[in-house]
């Protein structure tokens, strides 16, 4: 079997991804925290080291290093032959939503709850644009999720690991009461949290924690 080494930090919804994938298909990994919040990526000797693209997660695949998390994603799914979809249009379907939840649900997600509540003093501007655009966001993932068990029909593919990351940390974080705003949403993430061997984020990647400002603020309601 592969040996995994996955670079991450704990608050990463994106490491998070590929450490749920990977654990999901029964896969151990070697975690490798990285300083993050003190600038590491940022760093040349990181960048020329880990990932000259400068982002977080990288997973090492037997000392070979992978970026971007939907590609990973599908690759470990047609590895393990599972989580992808079995026909073409279902692959389609797999695509389109996670290529969706890339440049719309986890870019403005990501963005929106790190600036809430991992920086001392955010921008109320920048919060109000953020939250408007993510309302948007979730509304269509809402609709959709009324109608479906899963993003792709009746179980679960990546499309639903990557669009559910960010939006399974707690509320404080995100600012969304699910249950309250978006009850499709919260019976979605409860059915991927039943699945055997479900973990979330800070079950499965210990390590130092950034420093949370938000964590004594009362989330906000849409």
């Amino acid at each position: 079997m592969p040996a995994y080494c996955l670079h991450y930090f704990p608050e990463s919804g994106n490491s998070y991804k590929l450490a749920l994938m990977l654990t999901l298909c029964g896969q151990c990994f070697e975690p490798v925290w990285t300083d993050f919040g003190g600038g590491v990526t940022r760093t040349p000797q990181w960048r020329a080291t880990v990932n000259a693209m400068g982002e977080i997660p990288v997973l090492e695949e037997d000392g070979v290093k992978l970026t971007q998390t939907a590609p990973i994603l599908m690759k470990l799914a047609e590895q393990y032959g599972r989580f992808g979809g079995e026909t073409a249009a279902e692959k389609y379907e797999v695509l389109r939503w996670l290529f969706w939840d890339n440049h719309k649900l986890t870019g403005y997600m990501a963005t929106y709850r790190f600036h809430r509540s991992f920086t001392p003093k955010p921008n109320p501007q920048v919060l109000t644009y953020f939250r408007r655009r993510l309302d948007d966001f979730l509304a269509i993932l809402e609709t959709h999720l009324q109608d479906t068990a899963f993003a792709v029909g009746d179980r679960p593919t990546v499309a639903d690991f990557s669009m559910m990351a960010y939006l399974h940390f707690p509320a404080d974080e995100t600012g969304y009461d699910f249950a309250a705003t978006h009850p499709a949403i919260r019976a979605w993430l409860d059915r991927i949290a039943a699945l055997p061997g479900w973990q979330s984020a800070y079950d499965l990647l210990p390590g130092q924690r950034l420093t949370h400002y938000a964590k004594d603020a009362e989330p906000l309601h849409a």
